[in-house]
């Protein structure tokens, strides 16, 4: 029983190249769509963890579909179809090279920067006598450039963006328009399943003159969520927020003595850890989704996705 996909390396019609990232393995068909197949791999760190996580791909693949749908009104994206409750075929297009990555609340890294001194984030200003996990006055968008692998993001301002031509200004300002408001929707969505939608990342690419939504959206791998039950009593009392995100297994490396530094050995993920796991990730889902998961046949993972995409392309 192969109850996991850890790694891919399919042969399908049409194909012309594989791109294999932290969780994803991406197929070329035709240089005209792609396949995405979403992994049961996890990173922490920016470190990849040596055991698949049942039904994880699942979970971010279906999530990610949802909200596709949900925001298509808003901007168009490259989602065609789901073959398999993994893989999303869709446009390729081209991508831009930064993303967009929306706050409504000073947390995570904008945290840390604004305690270290930070008065200006990507070149928006941050008003003084601010607190962790407090609310923004509106949200604010604070992009990054798309680094290399194995290497970090860094922010850049609107500014920067336009003056170096990685994107000419007419297409940014649409897609600052799009990122703000597929957020917007998001945090509806969030809000009417007792969830806060703290921060995400989008990203954007161009197929014959149109700007597309790409990649996953509104997942609690791209996103932050907090519980909105219980925010403000936290927030006034300087506690931690409730989050869902895969926060709890940085927390889980972090307490073994893991946190991707050199010499630094991961810890073991033993059965007991790894099914833990799971069953959060699926506890995410469906209070994300505010429905049911039902689990696919994970008596074969590799095989039922290969014959899923194969039957689909056949289709085409």
């Amino acid at each position: 029983m192969v109850k996991t996909i850890l790694s891919s390396n399919y042969n399908f019609p049409g194909q012309k190249s594989i791109y294999k990232g932290k969780v994803r393995d991406v197929y070329n068909i035709n240089d005209k769509y792609l396949l995405m197949i979403v992994s049961d791999r996890i990173s922490a760190f920016d470190v990849v963890l040596p055991k698949g996580i049942p039904y994880k791909g699942q979970v971010l693949n279906q999530i990610a579909a949802k909200f596709l749908d949900a925001t298509s009104d808003i901007v168009p994206n490259w989602k065609i179809a789901t073959p398999d409750p993994t893989v999303t075929f869709g446009h390729k297009c081209e991508p831009y090279p930064v993303e967009m990555i929306v706050r409504a609340y000073l947390t995570g890294s904008s945290w840390r920067a604004y305690k270290a001194g930070a008065r200006e984030i990507c070149g928006i200003k941050i008003p003084d006598g601010m607190k962790e996990h407090q609310q923004f006055e509106k949200p604010i968008i604070t992009p990054t450039t798309k680094a290399e692998q194995g290497r970090h993001d860094e922010d850049i301002s609107r500014s920067e963006i336009i003056s170096r031509g990685l994107i000419p200004e007419k297409e940014y300002t649409m897609i600052e328009e799009y990122a703000m408001g597929i957020f917007m929707r998001g945090s509806q969505i969030a809000k009417d399943h007792g969830l806060i939608l703290v921060d995400t990342k989008y990203e954007f690419g161009k197929k014959d003159g149109k700007i597309y939504l790409i990649d996953e959206i509104n997942t609690p791998d791209s996103s932050r969520y907090f519980y909105a039950d219980g925010y403000q009593e936290r927030f006034d009392k300087g506690l931690q927020q409730k989050q869902l995100s895969k926060e709890f297994v940085r927390e889980w490396l972090m307490a073994n003595g893991f946190q991707g530094k050199e010499g630094q050995k991961i810890p073991e993920m033993t059965d007991a850890f790894v099914n833990e796991v799971s069953e959060r990730y699926i506890e995410l889902y469906e209070k994300i989704t505010g429905e049911k998961f039902f689990k696919a046949d994970i008596s074969n993972v590799p095989e039922r996705i290969e014959k899923n995409c194969r039957t689909f392309l056949k289709s085409l």
